[in-house]
């Protein structure tokens, strides 16, 4: 069973970090591209960040720029998103997703990605 699975999230204090990681399991994250969603309540889902499965970044939003990185380690299957200075409009559940795709590109949309974790709260908040 292909799987994705979000954790690290949790309640930190404005200006704090967290680091978020989604592992997947089932299958290889080597030929992959991996982007970060996040949906606040009461409000639509946005792209975060992605990492293309040859390591490209693509920013989708630029609130979270200088703030906020995407890693991945291919030995341990999982794609990390660093999230520093915190602020409270962070606050979501944050969503790791993947698509089959070589090379330096990332989709534009969500909908490209086929497969989704189920999510981890991040909660920023004093």
């Amino acid at each position: 069973q292909l799987q994705l699975v979000e954790s690290g999230g949790g309640l930190v204090q404005p200006g704090g970090s967290l680091r978020l990681s989604c592992a997947a399991s089932g299958f290889t994250l080597d030929y992959y591209a991996i982007g970060w969603f996040r949906q606040a309540p009461g409000k639509e889902r946005e792209g975060v960040l992605c990492i293309s499965s040859s390591g490209g970044r693509t920013n989708y939003l630029d609130s979270v720029k200088g703030r906020f990185t995407i890693s991945r380690d291919n030995t341990k299957n999982t794609v990390y998103l660093q999230m520093n200075s915190l602020k409270p409009e962070d606050t979501a559940v944050y969503y790791c997703a993947a698509v089959p795709v070589l090379g330096s590109w990332c989709p534009t949309l969500s909908g490209d990605f086929g497969l989704w974790g189920q999510g981890t709260q991040v909660t920023v908040s004093s």
